[in-house]
């Protein structure tokens, strides 16, 4: 039966304030099971849709995109990062495409500190031991970490996320390094050292947070070239693409101790992450939940619905709509 509202896919199981939005407003495909589609099932699922609501990890590649029904006009992404959309292929055929911006730059902050202090103070170490019934008592060396407050923090990539993740490592008294495309004004750099070179940054690195998007320049940045410029026993905590670290170079250096500890909330190829983290303790593994609160996750709902609105129902460009490069 037609509504007479314009139909849009859910590719996902979102959070419930959104999907009751969703369906309000428009003709709502739901996918109450959060079954996984893949290309072929994105194609079909979409049929007679004007819009495609997705999340991370969705098919829409060239292929997907080249073969959706003429129906669909733009396509939200539940999401900041778009590297899941191929949009020049969307753009070529027509397709507006958006996502959420300014909408999870506190609980990626936090998520970082997290896992920043979980790395050092090696938390998966001290639970595991609980769990598994290990821990005899309390002796004067056991589960000895790296200090934070007072250590030098270098950050990789410094727009929103990064500058959060810097304000909150100032209440740990952290030193704060950081390279970016662009030096920061003194107003948001609040005594941050910049390092216009981020080779350059890294020996000043006693924990590096890596905060940069993902690209062609970035693709596996942290490789081990760049690890053997950190000083000996530095912490690398990564909450921001996996690609950017190379996996095998990161975990060498975890096993061999040239490397204290990691923290990693996302992963390369997730959630087919690379096995040999399975088998190093001092990696304090987290699943892609940097953004996993209520109150973000409907605001990353709600901003892809505020542009499915705009342009849909009010035929006005989206306030959030992303361009080809």
């Amino acid at each position: 039966m037609t509504t007479g509202k314009p139909r849009v896919l859910a590719t996902r199981h979102f959070p419930p304030d959104v999907e009751a939005r969703l369906a309000a407003n428009f003709d709502a495909v739901l996918n109450s099971e959060d079954r996984l589609y893949d290309g072929p099932g994105l194609i079909k699922a979409s049929a007679g849709c004007d819009g495609i609501m997705c999340a991370a990890g969705d098919p829409l590649n060239a292929e997907t995109i080249g073969s959706l029904p003429d129906s669909v006009r733009m396509i939200a992404t539940f999401s900041v990062g778009y590297e899941h959309v191929d949009v020049p292929a969307a753009t070529k055929r027509g397709i507006l495409v958006s996502n959420t911006p300014d909408v999870l730059t506190d609980a990626t902050a936090d998520i970082a500190l997290l896992c920043l202090l979980g790395a050092a103070r090696r938390a998966h170490e001290g639970t595991t031991m609980l769990r598994t019934h290990n821990w005899v008592g309390w002796t004067p060396t056991q589960l000895m970490g790296v200090h934070v407050t007072g250590k030098r923090l270098g950050i990789l990539g410094m727009g929103r996320i990064g500058q959060a993740v810097a304000d909150r490592a100032r209440a740990f008294r952290m030193q704060i390094h950081y390279s970016n495309r662009s030096r920061l004004p003194a107003d948001l750099e609040k005594g941050a050292t910049f390092h216009a070179n981020p080779d350059d940054m890294l020996p000043h690195c006693d924990f590096l947070s890596i905060n940069a998007p993902m690209t062609a320049e970035t693709r596996k940045w942290v490789n081990a070239e760049r690890i053997a410029r950190l000083p000996k026993g530095a912490i690398v905590v990564n909450t921001a693409r996996g690609g950017v670290v190379d996996d095998e170079a990161l975990i060498a250096a975890l096993k061999s101790g040239r490397l204290a500890a990691a923290g990693i909330d996302v992963f390369d190829g997730e959630p087919k992450i690379h096995q040999g983290y399975y088998g190093v303790e001092n990696a304090f593994l987290l699943p892609h939940m940097g953004s996993a609160t209520v109150e973000t996750r409907n605001a990353m709902g709600f901003k892809a619905l505020d542009n499915l609105e705009a342009f849909l129902l009010r035929k006005q460009a989206p306030p959030d709509a992303v361009k080809a490069s």
